[in-house]
């Protein structure tokens, strides 16, 4: 996972993803199952890779920012976890001497978290905001994916034991997104919230060529 996608789930409350599956009458015996991790086939769409580079270069401030701050803070951090440590494997630490620490770092800790949060939340928002927009088209294309295949049952990888590559049908979905949303709009309306598409009109999807990722 990527620096963008941690700096998102910071920042952002993360997108739900909710896929309704074909039902099928209950006398019908299930004669295929195929296996998808549909949250992986979102992030490996064409227009959310995209989305990603383009938010590398539009935020690369903010984002450079965030990354050096991070760092700080866990220079800061580091030898009060290690004062702690030391002191824990002592001989007869003191328990109360210890409790005062762990909460000394638990509130350093909190602090920072809140402060990269807020550092995070320019392009935190913008890859939400992208990632919403692909989720949007998610079912359709797991739908048409499993009709393709000859599909009537769908589970995740790690609700099994044990699967045959040919069973996985990702690939299928991430063609159909690239086919149903081949592109995104990564400037987020004022009044957008997580999960709310509804609330205004949602910018028009970039019709140029992303910048190319400035690494991962």
């Amino acid at each position: 996972m990527n620096m963008i996608i941690k700096a998102m789930l910071l920042a952002t409350a993360p997108v739900a993803l909710t896929v309704l599956l074909p039902t099928t009458a209950s006398a019908q015996a299930v004669t295929n199952v195929g296996v998808a991790n549909v949250e992986e086939a979102l992030q490996r769409s064409n227009a959310f890779t995209a989305a990603v580079a383009q938010i590398k270069v539009t935020y690369k401030v903010q984002i450079e920012a965030f990354e050096a701050r991070q760092r700080t803070l866990q220079n800061e951090l580091k030898p009060l976890v290690t004062a702690f440590q030391t002191a824990q494997a002592a001989p007869n630490p003191n328990q109360a001497a210890l409790q005062a620490q762990a909460t000394t770092i638990q509130n350093k800790q909190q602090a920072a978290q809140r402060e990269l949060q807020n550092l995070a939340q320019p392009f935190g928002r913008a890859q939400a905001y992208a990632e919403e927009q692909v989720s949007a088209k998610l079912e359709p294309a797991l739908k048409a994916a499993m009709i393709k295949r000859k599909v009537n049952l769908v589970i995740a990888p790690q609700a099994t034991i044990s699967y045959q590559p040919a069973a996985d049908i990702s690939n299928d979905i991430v063609a159909e997104l690239n086919t149903l949303v081949p592109s995104v709009s990564i400037a987020v309306p004022a009044n957008w919230q997580p999960g709310g598409q509804a609330q205004g009109a949602a910018a028009p999807a970039s019709t140029t060529t992303p910048p190319k990722p400035q690494g991962r």
